[in-house]
Formats: C-alpha cells, structure tokens, sequence
C-alpha cells in the first residue's frame, strides 16, 4: 500500500459543505481502497461516495466489491483482498472476537427494514393495535397462524422480528410461522402474496408497496428494536497503519454522503439507484426509499455503541451466538470525532 510523504500529508483540500477540511494529497499519489459491502441501504453513503465521484477526487481508486452476506464479506477481509467494509455490525463484532484486526470506523445506518403485511393481516393490525391480538385475530379469522418471512439468522432484520414479536408484542409464538429466505425471494414472496407479512429491506419495502397499495408498513425495524444498529464502516488495522490519511479520507466522505442523504435525497438517489437499482428502480422511489422511516442515516459512532451491546446480548437469547462477542475495542471513534469537531462550529 502506498506511504504518504510528509509534504503530502501537510496538503490540505476544502470539502464542500462539511465545514472541515480534508488532509489528502492524493492528487500527487492514487491510493487504492479495497471495500467489501452487502448492497443494503444502509450502506448508502458508500455508494454516493463511489458514484459521486468523491472518492476519485480525492485520490482514491475505490474498489467495491459486493457480498451476498456479512460472514462472507469477513471471509473475503480475513484473507487480506478488503481494506475496509460497510456491513453490519454483528459481523464485524465476531470476526474481531475471532482475532481478526478490523474495527469500526463510522456508523452508517440504524435500521433499514420494516415489517410489510398483505390486506389481510393488515386489517387485522388496523382493528387490533397490538400485535398479540392482531395476529391472534388474523389466526381466527383465517383457519391458519400467519406465515411471515425474513431474512437467515443472525441478519438485523431477523433480530428485529424476534424481538418485536416476543419481547414488545408478546405474541403467541402458535399464531405465526416464520420461514427464513434470502433478500431477493423475501421481496418476491411478498409480491407473489405466498406470505402474510416479512420483514423486506429499503428499498425493497418501497418497491413492493408501490407494485401493491394494499401492502403496508406495519413497523419498522428501529421500532421493533428500538435505534438496532444496521450498517457501520469498518477497517483493518494494516489499512489503518499502511494509510492513514485514506482512511481519514474515507471516514471525512462518508460524513459528507450522510449530509447529502439526509438534506438532499433527490440528488443522493440517482447515485444509489445505480448501485441497488440495476436499471430497475427508478430515482423517484429510490428517493422515497432513502426518506423512508424504516432507515436513519447516521454517522456518529457513539449513537450505536449501546444499542449494538442490547443486539448483540439479545442475539445470545436466539441462539445466534454462545456468548456475545465483546465490544471492548470494537469502535475506534478517532477518526470520526475528528470529523465531528471540525463541523461544529466555533465558539
């Protein structure tokens, strides 16, 4: 990985809009990032980062390359072909138990699903407002416990059912069934009606009730747990040592795309509509998608570290884990401090 000269490192360049300035030389020297990511939108500022052209500005040749899941994003990053990740949490907590050098850099999003129900178990929310008595309704009503679909174990949108529908609705675990599926055929059973209600990523969810207005969002995922982290930014030690001032980089343009997503989703759409789209999805609902109540774009590490601790004893109750891998260490809010103090304004 290519070193930074001290000339290179005392250069500075203005970052519009984030009030900060960022260190990066990178016009004298490309310097290659190599980021694995699983295509959720939580991971968002990544791609606005990547299409936006930011990162090429910067001098950085990003690399992404995407993952069905976050276990095997970590295996790719355990063999050394990935510098830095934007995946959930949850995987990048055990792979460091394991003894892997990765830690979080920077949140991404908190969230990023909701629980999309058909018109059958929609009207059965809309006369019972508890979740017990709406599934209970739904049961007596149709001969048959509900079938809800969601994602494998261990995925935040699973974690969230779980914890919605036995630990806050108190739901009779007879009147439902829960059949896990990957993202793609989640979406498809909702459309194809063969469930009665699942738990569907962004901007999937915004999609299905576009194609059917008779599907609604029921809750979403930062409801059901409440604030449940999604997707965080993490990187490996050796990237860290090999290139400082690209990770800083990378920390500072992903604090800009946060902005740009949260004040300016109709520009931020068309770049993430490129990445999750596939030609598809039209900016229009990619936009809705990002304005969405089911996602919350945030940056600030410190507003994930006790709701990451909650998951992750709760995913120990499911089976999911032994024990909780630990969070000593797990987030290193260096770098985006750093970046939080240069916008606030001075006194």
């Amino acid at each position: 990985m290519p070193q930074f000269t001290r000339r290179q490192s005392l250069a500075v360049l203005s970052t519009a809009g984030l009030g900060f300035t960022l260190c990066p030389a990178l016009a004298q020297g490309v310097v290659s990032v190599r980021v694995g990511y699983v295509p959720v939108i939580g991971a968002s500022s990544l791609y606005v980062i990547d299409r936006a052209g930011w990162a090429k500005q910067a001098g950085l040749d990003l690399k992404l390359v995407r993952f069905d899941s976050g276990p095997s994003a970590i295996q790719a990053l355990a063999s050394g072909t990935l510098d830095m990740l934007a995946i959930g949490v949850a995987p990048v907590a055990v792979a460091r138990a394991r003894g892997l050098d990765v830690k979080v850099v920077a949140a991404a999003g908190s969230g990023g699903s909701g629980f999309v129900a058909s018109e059958a178990l929609s009207a059965a929310f809309s006369a019972n407002k508890e979740p017990a008595a709406a599934f209970a309704a739904f049961k007596k009503a149709q001969g048959r416990k509900a079938k809800l679909a969601t994602l494998p174990p261990g995925g935040v949108p699973t974690v969230a059912l779980h914890h919605w529908l036995w630990k806050v609705g108190k739901v009779d675990r007879d009147d439902v069934e829960i059949i896990a599926m990957g993202i793609d055929a989640v979406q498809q059973a909702v459309l194809a009606g063969s469930v009665d209600g699942a738990t569907v990523l962004e901007p999937s969810a915004s999609i299905v009730m576009q194609r059917n207005p008779k599907l609604k969002m029921i809750v979403t995922a930062r409801d059901m747990f409440k604030d449940i982290p999604g997707v965080v930014i993490a990187a490996t030690g050796a990237f860290e040592k090999s290139a400082p001032q690209a990770l800083a980089k990378m920390v500072e343009l992903t604090a800009r795309a946060t902005d740009l997503i949260k004040t300016k989703p109709e520009e931020a759409a068309g770049y993430v509509e490129a990445v999750l789209g596939g030609g598809l999805v039209d900016a229009a609902t990619m936009q809705k998608a990002l304005k969405s109540p089911a996602v919350d774009f945030i940056f600030d590490i410190h507003q994930i570290e006790a709701p990451t601790k909650e998951m992750l004893a709760y995913q120990v109750e499911l089976g999911d884990f032994q024990t909780a891998p630990p969070t000593d260490g797990l987030f290193d809010a260096t770098w985006s401090d750093k970046v939080l103090a240069a916008k606030r304004p001075a006194k």
